[in-house]
């Protein structure tokens, strides 16, 4: 598949965001009765494809006129939307920590699950299916190397322990950034300091400083878009790197010398979400049942490879396109999934563990 694929942002506040929604008009009160729907559906690449698989079909079966925003969707821009009682979306995807937040905020409305179809609420994998929304779709972090570095006659990289084993593995390195605060190299640290998957929470945060000071002098660069790890594979500059799965998959389709390790991939989802007050609100709740069904996540699974949140999907998908999604039963038994509650859960000081690690972060990387 030869796939452009524009990775967001999806759980910081961004006050540039929060300042283009007070620019941004609000929905008419009358807008329910015209038959409208706002969708924010990200921006880029990404965008026009959940314009392709979701809005069109959805405006096509429903006969409600689909209004795209392109842009994405940040806890900021909700907070400021409520405050202000100006809301300008309907329905739109936000990363599981944002979400949670605005959930105890009491920003989002519960979705309605008496409008789905048996099957599709059955086949809705347990931690996607939440009062507050439902599971867009699962991608993940994961580690990636250079084949050319290291050939098929050598020892490969498989897991983080080995990412950090620099005297069996030289070579250039890249991580995300923690700037953002849940997609930092967090639970990658505390593997590579030999922490066992299944007792990553809640995370020591100075044991995962610690690991990080032993993996930073070789860390060429701290990214922080997916098209700037992206760029980096395709020049084959990097030879070890944690990267998102879709970017990775793409630039292998590309001709890029790499190989992407399934193992230890750290899998997360969006959530679809509604506003509180939003002026659609009914047809919102039609467009997420929409989304959920298997047959429309298959055929969205066709077009961006990331991976279903209907488990009835895979059903759809041929064994070779389901392989390559994350959220395969066989990619997921290796991979871990991120604590979306730990990362929202708020301490004695006023603080979200996300923030925390901001702020640990900002300082240690200056360091």
């Amino acid at each position: 598949m030869n796939i452009l694929i524009n990775r967001r942002r999806f759980m910081q506040a961004s006050s540039a965001i929060a300042v283009g929604a007070l620019a941004a008009p609000a929905v008419s009160a009358s807008a329910q009765a015209r038959g409208e729907l706002r969708v924010l559906t990200y921006g880029g690449q990404l965008g026009k494809i959940v314009i392709d698989a979701y809005a069109k079909p959805f405006e096509a079966e429903t006969g409600i006129t689909v209004i795209p925003v392109t842009q994405d969707f940040e806890l900021a821009q909700l907070e400021l939307m409520q405050k202000t009682n100006s809301i300008s979306i309907d329905v739109g995807p936000m990363g599981s920590g944002a979400a949670l937040q605005a959930d105890k905020k009491g920003y989002l409305e519960k979705i309605d699950y008496s409008l789905f179809r048996k099957e599709d609420v059955e086949g809705l994998l347990p931690t996607v299916k939440q009062d507050f929304g439902v599971g867009f779709f699962f991608y993940s972090l994961n580690l990636v190397y250079n084949t050319k570095k290291y050939p098929a006659d050598k020892p490969r990289p498989s897991n983080w322990a080995e990412f950090w084993d620099v005297q069996k593995f030289p070579g250039v390195r890249y991580m995300v950034s923690g700037q953002y605060g849940n997609e930092g190299p967090w639970e990658e640290a505390l593997l590579a300091d030999g922490v066992s998957p299944d007792k990553l929470y809640p995370m020591d945060m100075d044991r995962i400083f610690a690991s990080l000071d032993k993996i930073k002098p070789h860390v060429r660069k701290w990214w922080t878009s997916g098209s700037e790890i992206q760029q980096v594979m395709l020049s084959g500059s990097g030879d070890l790197m944690q990267a998102y799965d879709g970017r990775a998959a793409h630039s292998i389709a590309q001709g890029a010398a790499l190989e992407m390790s399934r193992s230890q991939a750290k899998l997360t989802c969006d959530y679809w979400v509604i506003p509180k007050n939003a002026a659609n609100a009914q047809n919102a709740q039609k467009f997420v049942e929409f989304v959920s069904r298997a047959e429309n996540q298959a055929n969205f699974a066709k077009l961006y490879p990331e991976g279903p949140t209907n488990k009835n999907a895979f059903k759809l998908l041929t064994e070779e396109i389901g392989l390559t999604l994350p959220s395969h039963p066989s990619n997921v038994q290796k991979a871990i999934l991120l604590n979306g509650p730990w990362y929202s859960e708020v301490g004695s000081d006023g603080l979200s563990n996300m923030q925390q690690l901001v702020q640990r972060w900002s300082e240690w990387v200056l360091r």
